[in-house]
């Protein structure tokens, strides 16, 4: 089991955490990569890297969707929204892998995505091995 930190710097951000994933995955064989993430107000997703926009309109429809201050959210921390939103990306991601490299199409990357900010996120790795030829 690997452990990977992310700090995020903004209440709501999707953070390409492809390369730190890619630096702890064997160099040689393949398998798949499980990643994990501690918390219910953040998630994790594959989406597009190339165009900067796919974050910020998935951001935007998210918040317009959910917003923090709903009328009738009535859990204390003001974050109801961040739970949601949690709870629909999902806090987990399997990838396929091979020597040392994320099985991701052209324009895939893996994103952690930050519902209350800015804070430190954890997040879980195991790869399984395949063992045959």
């Amino acid at each position: 089991m690997k452990i990977i930190k992310v700090r995020s710097k903004a209440r709501e951000e999707m953070i390409d955490i492809t390369r730190e994933v890619e630096k702890l995955l064997p160099e040689k064989g393949e398998g798949v990569c499980v990643l994990f993430v501690q918390h219910t107000t953040c998630g994790l997703t594959i989406n597009e890297n190339a165009d900067p926009d796919v974050k910020k309109d998935m951001l935007l429809f998210l918040r317009k969707t959910i917003p923090q201050f709903f009328e009738g959210f009535q859990h204390f921390e003001h974050n109801s929204d961040a739970h949601i939103k949690s709870s629909l990306v999902g806090s987990n991601i399997t990838v396929p892998f091979q020597n040392g490299k994320l099985m991701l199409g052209r324009w895939q990357a893996v994103f952690l995505c930050e519902f209350d900010g800015a804070r430190e996120r954890t997040i879980l790795m195991q790869t399984l091995i395949s063992n045959s030829d």
